[in-house]
């Protein structure tokens, strides 16, 4: 059982940035590929970015490539989301997600936990 909590939402004008952070409580988080997620109102969920435990490679959406950089502290079981140069577009609530798996995948079926989630607003 893994429990995770989100931090570092908040409201920010175009072109600033935040740092999310999601931190774990529980067994072998360093066994978990973690996910970022992302839902904008009125839309479905979808991936922002992931990191994988096994190869510690990250994947991003096209959508947040540049602009959005995620990282992982095992000894502190947390992972983070840097996000700079935010567009109104990012504006959602955004998810982080462990999944057992080795790689990173992008459908948020694949992934076993999630945190209750923490508000970007990016204001034009």
């Amino acid at each position: 059982q893994v429990q995770l909590v989100e931090s570092g939402g908040g409201l920010v004008q175009a072109g600033g940035s935040l740092r999310l952070s999601c931190a774990a409580s529980g067994r072998a988080f360093s066994r978990y590929s973690m996910g970022w997620f992302r839902q904008p109102p009125g839309k479905e969920r979808e991936f922002v970015s992931g990191v994988s435990w096994y190869s510690g490679t990250s994947a991003y959406a096209d959508s947040v490539k540049g602009r959005f950089t995620n990282s992982r502290q095992n000894a502190k079981n947390t992972v983070y989301l840097q996000m700079n140069n935010l567009k109104p577009e990012d504006t959602a609530v955004y998810y982080c997600a462990a999944s057992n798996r080795p790689i990173v995948t992008t459908s948020p079926n694949d992934y076993d936990y999630w945190g209750q989630g923490t508000q970007v607003t990016v204001s034009s």
